[in-house]
Order: structure tokens, then C-alpha cells, then sequence
């Protein structure tokens, strides 16, 4: 249960963890032992142990993160169909939660930055006309090569702080061949639950095929997506070297 309710009285909010067994780059990482623990466990509780979410649930694709979580007394689903992105497998369930806005935590990141999901869920507690309908973060490039690597996915705003694209390309581009500021995009996401069983029946768009983005379908159909800037940095497990990034963060903590 929530532990700060005064600070967020209005809203009910719940996080779902997409967590796919089968990873490309690192096969079965969300299983690894991470001292002691295996990443998709110390993601959900530390999920769970920020005090900021009514309800914590995994959605997964594999019966052995399913039966991690609930043999350690807490809350997941099997997803029922085969899904591209986490976005797709967490609505999938979207209908059965109890909440007005729901946060998708990806399963490879234990280290919760709490300070940056504080800052989303209260943009919507702000919003006493509900004119959002997704939040997510982005944080400033200082560096030319981090804005010129198509890992790093970029996002352009209007004045108002809504995104106008998302690119794995250099956006915005500079004509006169000098490094402007830009944004990366943290793939954090907040959605307020109407939207997000909308996204639901959304199919994929030519966008989000081409750049293999996600978020381009929702710019696509219509819905904005409030971005926040932020300077804290999320740390999450793509690689077998990451893992050991991690191991060694957590001794050294």
C-alpha cells in the first residue's frame, strides 16, 4: 500500500511491470541473481517499498517470473497474448486494475528513481481539467555523441512541454553543424486509464514500425504526451556488463 497518502490524496495509482522472459540482447536477464535477488524481484519491490503506488503488479509472458513474484507474496498476471512492446502487454490487463493512472516501470530497472516518478504522478494531480492523457520524462544531451546514437531515442516539444516527435535520429537538426540543445527521452510512461485502454485497441502505426518506437503511435492517433524534464538518471539491465555494474552499485551502497 501507499505510504505518503498525504502527498497524493486525489488519485488512485497503480505500477505495471512488463516483464518478458526472452530478451534479445540478454536472454532471461529478468531472472538473473542480482546480489541475492533477481532483478525483476528487486524491481518490484522497490516498486513497492517507494510509497508511491496503490498497487504493484508484474505482467509476464513466462511462468517462472510469475511464479517469482507470487511466491514472494506479490501481485502479477500471465499475459494472455502475444504482445510487441510492454506498453502492449500491460493493457492488456489494463480493464482489471482499480486505479485512474497507471505507471509502466520497465522489469529491468531495480533502481526505482523515485524523485522522477514523484514528479509524473503529480502532473496529474495537477490536472484538475484531466486535459492529460500520458506523461513521460526526458532528460537534457550534453554530449554530441550520446545525441548522435540511435540508442539514445530524442524528443522534440512544443512551447507547452507536449511532444512533438520521437526519433532514434538527431532531433532537432542543426544546419549549421553546431550541437543545439536536445532531449533524450527515459521511456518511463504514465497514463491516465482511459487513454490507456484506448491504446489497448490501437494497432501498430507505420512510425512506430519504422523507428521501432512505441510512442509514436500515440502521437499518431491523436494523444498527447506530456513530457517533464528531469535530471535523475534511471539505471537499467541490458547487458551482462550492466548486471555486473549493478552488482558492484549495490556493494558499494
Amino acid at each position: 500500500m501507499k505510504q505518503n497518502k498525504s502527498s497524493i490524496p486525489q488519485i488512485k495509482v497503480a505500477a505495471l511491470i512488463p516483464a518478458r522472459y526472452q530478451s534479445e540482447r540478454f536472454p532471461g536477464k529478468l531472472m538473473k541473481d542480482l546480489a541475492g535477488q533477481t532483478v525483476i524481484w528487486r524491481t518490484y519491490d522497490a516498486a513497492r517499498q517507494s510509497g508511491l503506488f496503490d498497487q504493484v503488479y508484474v505482467v509476464t509472458d513466462h511462468h517462472l517470473i510469475y511464479d517469482e513474484i507470487i511466491n514472494h507474496g506479490g501481485q502479477a498476471f500471465i499475459s494472455q497474448r502475444e504482445h510487441h512492446t510492454g506498453t502492449d502487454r500491460i493493457a492488456e490487463v489494463a480493464s482489471k486494475i482499480d486505479a485512474d493512472i497507471i505507471i509502466n516501470i520497465q522489469g529491468d530497472e531495480p533502481f526505482i528513481n523515485r524523485i522522477a516518478l514523484r514528479d509524473l504522478i503529480h502532473v496529474f494531480e495537477a490536472d484538475v481539467l484531466k486535459e492529460i492523457e500520458i506523461a513521460s520524462l526526458m532528460i537534457k544531451l550534453k554530449h554530441k555523441n550520446d545525441f548522435l546514437n540511435p540508442n539514445n531515442v530524442k524528443v522534440v516539444t512544443d512551447l507547452n512541454g507536449f511532444a512533438l516527435y520521437f526519433s532514434r535520429a538527431p532531433i532537432p537538426y542543426s544546419r549549421d553543424k553546431v550541437f543545439e540543445t536536445a532531449y533524450k527521452h527515459i521511456g518511463v510512461y504514465a497514463f491516465r486509464k482511459t487513454a490507456f485502454e484506448a491504446i489497448a485497441q490501437m494497432p501498430q502505426t507505420d512510425l512506430e514500425h519504422i523507428e521501432k518506437l512505441e510512442n509514436l503511435r500515440f502521437l499518431q492517433n491523436g494523444l498527447r504526451v506530456k513530457m517533464i524534464e528531469t535530471d535523475q538518471i534511471n539505471f537499467g539491465i541490458d547487458t551482462e556488463a550492466d548486471l555486473q555494474e549493478a552488482e558492484l552499485y549495490l556493494k558499494n551502497k
